[in-house]
């Protein structure tokens, strides 16, 4: 899937105002989608250059917003926003980068930093009223705000005034009211500038005039005559892993096209304690979901015998899926469609904004190459969607809480938190040390405050004392980090008290551990998972 495809895609939420973002690469480009979209507008990420006059033209934006980048202005070469964008009589407004871009585009002009950047937590002084500020700032106010730019804006175009500086940025907040221009130095889209998502919304409502009616209730019943139109009366297969996307997505479709819909669960042995079970049992017996559900333990077991390295690992669970999944297809017989849980920021990241190759971290287990090997159309109802909106619109399936609220796992499952060699004993020991790491976690009340955690089994033995013995069994590390949407994180704080009493337990409940770690790793530079 490339951008330039998912761009000629886009005209899918008629009757919705609609907001474009313009990419310049900045690392937090998606948070300024997600602010959006949580104030109730519509919005897609397109990068600068693949972004061609009569496409923007036809998406009907009632307001661009130009996000922050890692290159300068200066440059030559330097990334630039389409004419098109300063003249189509709509609101701009230019974040960092986007700002620096606009006032050069217009005929302003930007010093570069020579040492004399601001990064971090800054002040701002507001010298004017705004309608990007209106009821937010009051003049003469003095506001926090998450600067991170070396190269300054320096003189402003004709018809621009400032509204608000900081000690390294004379131009931190500048508009053309007449215009419509805004153009601000700092990031209101993170969490460091504390009324960055109410000024992202006074750009939205009360600039660009948006009614902010874009709810996951009015994407279900539009998505819902979407799938109908698509599909007809045609079969469709959804591959279950028993996380969120995918259930999602297959109730979704079940309430589109109801019996026309087969799921299939292939079980590969590396699923967390009981989580097969819980599975079949919401799909088969709660929803009455036509379901394949295959034990394929004993081929994925078998075939991972004495594999070590992750990359082969990923790659040998990948293959035997694909001929799994494509027996159990057969047995639907004359299937149309796949379905997909894809989400927006798979999208997104599908190219990188300059167009070249992004770098393969790991390679992720999904369905890839089913569609071509199986003469298959997509179906992805979700593909414009975060993880957070794909759980409001699982609330608004219906969906049990405790389920939309489930961390996200792996599609490669346990067999990517057990480094070394896979085995049955082994995968019989991580499940129990999760298990016990989970309930303490929700005991704690502290489960939905964390984006993910999970038990690691290490090929480490080390030795131990319990009772009058002497023990030398394995060690298990603990992960547990919060974040946004998985791109970055942090590990989470626990108490000492907790992490102490969660290792009581391990120590005292799972035979074949006698020690416990915890990683306080964040991401980067580490991976929130361990292979």
């Amino acid at each position: 899937m490339t951008q330039t495809h998912a761009i000629s895609e886009t005209q899918t939420r008629a009757g919705h105002d609609h907001i474009l973002i313009l990419d310049f690469g900045s690392q937090v480009t998606q948070l300024i989608a997600r602010r959006v979209r949580e104030s109730g507008v519509y919005c897609e990420i397109w990068p600068f250059n693949h972004a061609d006059d009569d496409k923007i033209k036809a998406f009907a934006p009632k307001g661009i917003i130009l996000s922050g980048g890692p290159c300068s202005v200066l440059d030559e070469d330097a990334p630039a926003a389409p004419e098109i964008v300063f003249e189509m009589d709509v609101p701009v407004f230019g974040i960092c980068y986007g700002q620096q871009t606009m006032v050069k585009q217009l005929g302003g002009r930007v010093a570069p930093g020579g040492g004399s950047g601001e990064f971090g937590r800054a002040h701002v002084d507001v010298l004017e009223h705004s309608g990007l500020t209106q009821g937010i700032w009051d003049k003469g106010a003095h506001e926090q705000v998450w600067m991170s730019h070396g190269d300054h804006v320096a003189q402003l175009p004709a018809g621009f005034t400032v509204i608000a500086a900081s000690e390294g940025a004379p131009f931190a907040v500048v508009a053309n009211e007449d215009k419509q221009f805004y153009g601000v130095q700092f990031h209101p889209e993170v969490m460091h500038t504390p009324h960055g998502r109410d000024l992202l919304k006074n750009f939205t409502h009360k600039v660009a005039g948006c009614a902010g009616d874009w709810t996951m209730q009015s994407f279900r019943e539009e998505s819902i005559a979407k799938i109908r139109a698509q599909v007809g009366d045609k079969k469709v297969i959804c591959g279950l892993s028993g996380g969120v996307d995918s259930s999602v997505t297959a109730i979704l479709l079940h309430e589109a096209i109801g019996d026309q819909l087969t799921c299939i669960y292939v079980d590969t042995g590396m699923m967390r304690a009981g989580e097969s079970q819980q599975v079949v049992s919401l799909f088969k017996e709660h929803y009455r979901i036509p379901l394949i559900h295959k034990d394929a333990s004993d081929l994925f077991l078998g075939a991972l015998e004495g594999v070590t390295d992750p990359e082969t690992k990923r790659k040998t669970i990948g293959r035997l899926f694909i001929d799994v999944f494509d027996k159990c297809a057969k047995e639907v017989g004359d299937a149309a469609f796949l379905a997909q849980g894809t989400l927006y920021p798979d999208v997104i990241e599908s190219v990188s904004f300059t167009g070249g190759p992004s770098v393969t971290i790991k390679s992720h287990h999904n369905v890839g190459g089913l569609p071509e090997r199986m003469n298959l159309k997509l179906v992805e109802p979700m593909r414009e969607l975060f993880k957070d909106e794909v759980r409001d619109l699982g609330r608004a399936l219906g969906m049990p809480e405790d389920f939309i609220r489930r961390h996200p796992f792996p599609g490669p499952g346990l067999a990517i938190r057990m480094p070394g060699e896979i085995t049955r004993d082994k995968l019989e020991i991580l499940r129990k040390a999760d298990t016990v790491y989970l309930d303490e976690i929700k005991k704690a009340g502290l489960y939905d405050e964390i984006w993910q955690a999970f038990a690691v089994l290490l090929p480490v033995r080390t030795v131990g004392v319990m009772g009058d013995g002497r023990t030398y069994d394995y060690v298990c590390a603990l992960r547990a980090v919060t974040s946004t949407d998985g791109m970055t994180a942090d590990y989470y704080p626990f108490e000492h008290k907790f992490l102490s009493r969660v290792s009581t337990r391990i120590i005292n409940e799972v035979a074949g551990i006698n020690r416990v770690t915890y990683d306080i790793t964040s991401k980067p530079p580490g991976t929130i998972e361990w292979e």
